[in-house]
């Protein structure tokens, strides 16, 4: 919805020019016109020829003697910036007429002489002049009849859509007649920046060119035509001059840099001194630049120039080939452009990190606004990147701020699925540790020995795991188990093997017998491919008799009352579940009172501290020789756990940790 209302925006309200002409503005200034060729001379009535000559309006007749000097160093055209809409009142027979008290003779001898309008008529008959005109709504009822101009020829309809303007001020009569070509001489208000000027306008019908246009066709002595030209402008051409300009006849203005050394004084020009090749074959303007007289223009480069520069850079603008124009299309291009930004911003940034998305906003604004840089410089046509930026980024916002309630609104949902998840595991662990018996319980009264085991999680729930219990009044089983990985996955895998371990242990024979027996049954519950560790024994209370088996799992360690701990080197087999069929073997070991064995999974072996060190198999033998002689199995299994935790010092636990211990007392257990 954002990026339609944008679009519309752009094509159908007029709030974006503002702006636009910032941008345009900037192109000028960064590329400012350079003046390769100089087909024109500035002739300024300035302030030098006014402290000269005296106060303007001059009399037509030293504006008669400036043109005959122009007229003698061969000007191609001479073009004014003046409009003479009224008789000189300097005029020899208006003098007469205003002083009745003048004597007779003299007063006639005064109407006797040609009318100052009459000798600048004179001085510019033949000479290539034109002479201003200015365009306006409403008829003036001393030119009540359309303006004489050239003759234009129209191809096409789109010059029906020229400016028109119902009147017009002229020049008096005698000067109209002796003039070689009329231009207008609109260019907007001093207080307007001058980016867009008129070409040719429709004044009371007629189609009228620019000064600077009928300047420069006039020094052609060239016709004009006007063709329709394709993206709605119009085509003019005159002599060798091609240009293109919008279909209402304007055209936008390559303006270069304002230059004071190509002005040349009025006065200069009258007293004969300016150099014949500043005006020769060239277009001569004249302007007025005097205090008090002010006529000037800003244009795009933030410069303040007299306004009849604006009418020499038309005609340099002409003659260097330059027509800047905006065809009617490019509003739909730019919110062409930032439609498709928009879509590939909703379509990517929800799919890319905050990084890339930054990154891609970034290359989609400068794609715009090289677009604008490429079609100015080399294409001489006005395209605003600002707009289709400035909608990019305002649709990147609404992404985002979507991207981020859409992030909220799922963390949300993580977070509650992650509460009703910690919540199935604290269960789950509860069921776990449940699953595991209370050594104390399970060896009931018995003396003749005793039995301790801890099992701590790497995770909420693990895959280690310890069973005990007596299979009848002489003989206690115990296992130690590993189950391959961590986590959800191998706890309910460790469920299956312990529940598989014990029905085998009751149903009698060797612990290697037992395992054996398990392997078989618990392959057919392991469609994941998982695998177990496993020590497992069979204590004889009455004799202290150990029978054994080991399933590829961490070798116990022993030690016997009067001597220091062992690694109890055994036969064994591989893991569980890893070679089917396999027949594991049963070790044999007769205890002696108070010998003690203390079997861990590789939880505690394995365990790192920060630096990634092991505890490994040394600490443990250290830490359990450190232990008394006496040392019951609980305070054994509590001291090794210790000792693994001060080692790890905070760090997180890479398996599951299991201890278990166990300690014959003989017959010394009855007493």
């Amino acid at each position: 919805m954002l990026l339609a209302a944008l679009a519309l925006f752009l094509l159908f309200t007029p709030y974006p020019a503002s702006l636009r002409n910032v941008v345009f503005d900037g192109y000028q200034r960064m590329f400012p016109l350079e003046r390769v060729a100089d087909p024109v001379a500035l002739v300024m009535i300035d302030e030098e020829a006014l402290a000269k000559y005296g106060q303007w309006p001059w009399p037509r007749t030293r504006m008669a003697e400036l043109i005959t000097r122009l007229s003698g160093n061969q000007p191609a055209a001479i073009g004014l910036d003046i409009i003479y809409g009224e008789p000189d009142r300097f005029s020899p027979g208006t003098i007469a007429d205003e002083l009745p008290i003048l004597p007779t003779n003299l007063a006639q001898a005064l109407r006797a002489l040609p009318s100052n309008d009459q000798v600048l008529a004179n001085a510019i008959r033949g000479k290539n002049v034109v002479l201003g005109i200015g365009s306006q709504d409403s008829a003036d009822a001393r030119f009540p009849s359309a303006p004489r101009a050239a003759p234009v020829i129209v191809k096409g309809e789109r010059a029906d859509n020229l400016r028109s303007f119902g009147g017009h001020i002229g020049n008096v009569a005698v000067l109209d007649e002796a003039a070689a070509g009329r231009g207008l001489l609109d260019s907007g208000s001093a207080q307007e920046v001058v980016r867009v000027v008129p070409l040719v306008e429709r004044v009371q019908g007629a189609i009228v060119p620019a000064l600077g246009v009928e300047a420069l066709r006039v020094a052609l002595g060239a016709g004009i035509r006007l063709e329709d030209a394709p993206a709605g402008l119009i085509t003019m051409r005159f002599g060798d001059i091609v240009t293109r300009m919008q279909d209402d006849g304007t055209a936008w203005l390559r303006i270069s840099h304002g230059d004071n050394a190509r002005y040349v004084s009025a006065a200069r020009v009258l007293d004969g001194k300016v150099d014949p090749d500043l005006i020769r074959d060239k277009v001569v303007l004249i302007g007025i630049s005097g205090l008090g007289v002010q006529d000037y223009k800003t244009t795009p480069l933030g410069e303040f120039v007299p306004g009849v520069t604006m009418h020499a850079q038309v005609i340099e603008n002409l003659f260097n080939g330059v027509s800047l124009v905006r065809p009617a299309a490019m509003a739909y291009s730019e919110a062409a452009l930032l439609v498709l930004s928009g879509l590939i911003l909703i379509w990517f940034i929800p799919r890319l990190s905050a990084l890339q998305g930054i990154n891609l906003v970034v290359v989609l604004v400068l794609t715009s606004f090289l677009i604008g840089i490429v079609l100015f410089r080399h294409y001489s046509l006005l395209f605003d990147w600002a707009w289709p930026a400035i909608g990019t980024l305002a649709v990147f916002g609404s992404v985002v701020v979507g991207t981020l309630s859409e992030t909220e609104r799922q963390r949300r949902q993580l977070r509650e699925a992650a509460a009703r998840m910690a919540g199935e595991v604290d269960a789950a662990r509860r069921i776990q540790m449940g699953l595991l018996p209370d050594p104390k319980e399970a060896v009931g009264n018995e003396r003749r020995f005793r039995l301790a085991a801890l099992l701590e999680p790497a995770r909420t729930v693990g895959g280690d795991f310890y069973d005990c219990f007596m299979i009848d009044a002489t003989h206690a089983f115990f296992v130690v188990a590993d189950v391959s990985g961590k986590g959800l996955p191998a706890a309910l895998f460790m469920a299956s093997v312990k529940s598989h371990l014990k029905s085998a242990a009751l149903r009698g024979g060797s612990v290697g017998t037992v395992l054996s027996r398990a392997q078989d049954e618990i392959e057919h519950e392991n469609p994941e491919q998982l695998f177990v560790t496993a020590f497992a024994g069979i204590l004889d209370i009455a004799t202290g008799e150990l029978e054994f088996s080991n399933a590829g799992h961490e070798p116990p360690f022993v030690r016997t009352a009067h001597g220091a701990p062992e690694r109890f080197e055994i036969p064994g087999g591989p893991p569980l579940c890893v070679v089917p069929g396999f027949q594991y073997p049963t070790g044999m070991r007769k205890l002696e009172p108070g010998e003690w064995m203390c079997v861990v999974t590789d939880g505690a072996t394995e365990a790192m501290n920060p630096s990634r060190e092991f505890f490994g198999v040394e600490r443990l033998r250290t830490a359990l020789s450190w232990l008394p002689e006496g040392v019951g199995p609980e305070e054994l299994v509590r001291k090794v756990n210790e000792e693994v935790k001060r080692f790890s010092a905070g760090a997180e636990p890479a398996d599951d940790i299991t201890l278990l211990a166990v300690r014959w007392a003989g017959d010394a257990g009855r007493d």
